[in-house]
């Protein structure tokens, strides 16, 4: 009675098909029931039962029931990771950990805002707060203030096996607990579920993996690493706007040594490799040309290197002079697309999501889409975003903005601009190579950070207190950290992943995986574009509950 025209027969028809096939491969759905409750009161017995050194937990259950009884507990496992002070690590950095190892989780509020508000004692003051902070469904905002706005679920199916749930496992100890954690004996499951509740065919096989072995454990914690030399830092307030003080004033910190720009890339096709300039127009998106194009796959959703690695190998280039961006890779023979936007001529106009945010586009034709789906090995396409005005949608309400001004994005996920701190990479690479037990050369880690921004400043993760800055004649908002996903641990050089370098960023920033800040600025009033120069002075502004020195020197204080 839902259906919007006419109803979807071939479905209804398929149904009885379905429970068939169903029947033939596992005997029957209570057969189904009983197998994924095995699996799911296994799990929930071990993770139950998981603890640091110090005697913590490793995670926070959230049940109604204690999975003794598969008739009112179905096969799933809602939880959220603690730390050693039993403080919560948001939902968002245990799903990029967990994709790293292969294994798909939900997380949030899984459509059902009342419970999550009554597992997560959350008032309604604490929902509005949240709101107020930018939360919204769907979001990568999993803590305010410390508190989480959700969670992560883990759910089992026919076709889950114990080797899947050893593996999420594996997974979390791995993760979590440091050698001489992984080592301290935990109480096994020893109580088994009843027989009547293991009917599958190799029920007997499944009954005898329902415990983690000390070997195991030894086995994990090879692959474990110590999260003791480097300290974590002390968590930040999760606020996920900077308050901009209206008295703030630019500062260096006394003795500081001015802070530049080092590096400036653009990513004239999203997810393929950065163009590094010496010096760039800014428009009203932000870099010139940053982030207009995306390759999406036959059914027009976009590819990023997530998906497939190799698009890093594809290397774009803009000339200016001659109005055409120039794409480059191995064993292909370069191809140009021009410059000049078609959507008022032939162009179809198509309409696309980026990271939810609806986007009006139009397909760049044969001949580039040949070129990306030889080289990618599958068919592919090349689209831009449309620069007519009336079509413009993919834009962002940003708080803390003057007057609240709807800030115009390009084909980017969060902001017009990513910034990163070559201090705050020293001191990380110090640690993923102690972990890797190889050198890393330093452009690579900026490489895969993947900022428009690079600064050279006296002190690593500072840009972490700022609010606001201005370089040159160009003034940019602080609107938030960069939550990072898996992308980090992609060479952007070769296409080859690494899992340890999210893990070392994990370990090393303590509970969050945060490393840069998105930066925002006003559309341009003058039709004059403003140039961005490697060279330039930095002038940040802090947070207003950050202690400022002033500078002691006329050579030390801030200029226009």
């Amino acid at each position: 009675r839902f259906e919007d025209g006419t109803v979807s027969f071939l479905d209804i028809i398929a149904l009885k098909h379905g429970f068939d096939v169903l029947e033939k491969l596992t005997g029957g759905m209570e057969k189904i029931k009983q197998h994924t409750f095995a699996l799911a009161h296994y799990t929930y017995t071990v993770l139950s039962n998981l603890k640091y050194a110090n005697g913590a937990p490793v995670v926070r259950i959230y049940s109604d029931t204690d999975f003794s009884n598969p008739d009112v507990q179905g096969p799933i496992i809602n939880f959220n990771v603690l730390d050693e002070n039993g403080e919560v690590l948001g939902f968002s950095q245990v799903d990029s950990m967990a994709s790293l190892h292969n294994i798909h989780v939900r997380t949030g509020c899984f459509c059902n805002t009342g419970a999550c508000q009554m597992h997560l004692d959350l008032s309604n003051e604490d929902i509005q707060r949240n709101l107020q902070a930018g939360h919204v469904c769907g979001d990568n905002i999993d803590l305010v203030d410390g508190r989480p706005t959700g969670s992560v679920r883990i759910s089992f199916g026919y076709m889950s096996s114990f080797e899947d749930a050893q593996t999420f496992l594996n997974f979390i100890i791995a993760t979590r607990l440091s050698k001489s954690d992984a080592e301290i004996p935990f109480q096994p499951m020893t109580e088994s579920v009843p027989d009547d509740h293991l009917s599958f065919n190799n029920a007997d096989k499944l009954s005898r993996v329902l415990q983690i072995s000390d070997r195991e454990l030894r086995n994990i914690s090879s692959e474990a690493e110590t999260t003791g030399r480097w300290q974590p830092l002390e968590p930040e307030a999760e606020s996920i706007r900077a308050a901009v003080s209206e008295t703030a004033v630019p500062t260096c910190k006394k003795g500081g040594k001015p802070i530049t720009v080092a590096n400036i890339y653009l990513y004239p096709i999203k997810s393929c490799s950065a163009f590094e300039v010496t010096e760039w127009p800014v428009g009203n998106q932000g870099l010139l040309y940053d982030r207009n194009w995306m390759v999406v796959n036959q059914n027009g959703v976009c590819m990023t290197q997530k998906q497939e690695p190799r698009l890093c190998l594809v290397n774009p280039s803009i000339d200016l002079e001659k109005k055409i961006m120039v794409i480059q890779a191995e064993g292909m023979d370069p191809i140009s697309v021009p410059l000049e936007d078609n959507t008022r001529k032939e162009a179809v106009i198509c309409e696309t999501k980026v990271c939810s945010h609806r986007v009006k586009t139009y397909d760049c034709g044969e001949r580039i889409a040949g070129w990306l789906s030889t080289f990618l090995g599958r068919p592919c396409r090349l689209i831009r975003q449309s620069s007519d005005l009336k079509s413009k949608s993919h834009q962002k309400n940003t708080k803390g903005l003057s007057s609240a001004t709807n800030i115009s994005l390009s084909l980017v996920n969060e902001a017009q601009y990513l910034l990163i701190n070559v201090a705050s990479i020293l001191q990380l690479k110090e640690h993923i190579s102690a972990r890797l037990k190889e050198p890393l050369e330093i452009e690579e880690l900026i490489r895969r950070f993947r900022a428009n921004i690079v600064i050279s400043a006296p002190e690593s993760f500072e840009e972490e207190e700022w609010a606001e800055i201005s370089i040159g004649a160009l003034q940019f908002q602080v609107v938030g950290p960069c939550s990072r996903c898996q992308i980090i641990c992609i060479d952007q050089q070769s296409g080859e992943r690494n899992k340890e370098i999210l893990q070392s960023l994990s370990a090393a920033r303590g509970r969050k995986t945060n490393f840069g800040i998105y930066l925002m600025n006003q559309p341009l009033l003058s039709s004059f574009s403003d140039i961005l120069s490697v060279g330039s002075q930095v002038l940040p502004v802090l947070k207003e509950n950050t202690e400022i020195q002033p500078p002691t020197s006329s050579e030390e204080k801030s200029s226009g």
